[in-house]
């Protein structure tokens, strides 16, 4: 199963930009080669967790656009999700 969330105001560009993030249903793992006419809304790629904690997990998405760190951060009524002030660099290992 894939843990999901809706971003409505889309990813965050700016660290002080924190977005809501909505819990949604789980979905199945052959939902990563689902394609439709929504598809091109959402970033295609790969994510990487760094660490967890109850609170929040930080993770990267290698997408379309390179590589971003976020954090998903739990609040008192649901979740946001944070770009954070130190990104990976251009290097790819």
């Amino acid at each position: 199963m894939l843990r999901s969330w809706a971003v409505p105001r889309g990813l965050p560009d700016n660290p002080s930009d924190n977005r809501l993030a909505i819990a949604v249903a789980d979905h199945h793992l052959d939902h990563l080669t689902y394609e439709d006419a929504d598809k091109s809304i959402a970033d295609i790629g790969t994510w990487e967790e760094h660490d967890r904690t109850e609170r929040r997990m930080l993770f990267t998405l290698h997408g379309r656009a390179g590589r971003r760190r976020y954090a998903l951060i739990r609040t008192g009524e649901g979740w946001l999700l944070h770009l954070t002030k130190e990104q990976p660099s251009d290097e790819r290992s």
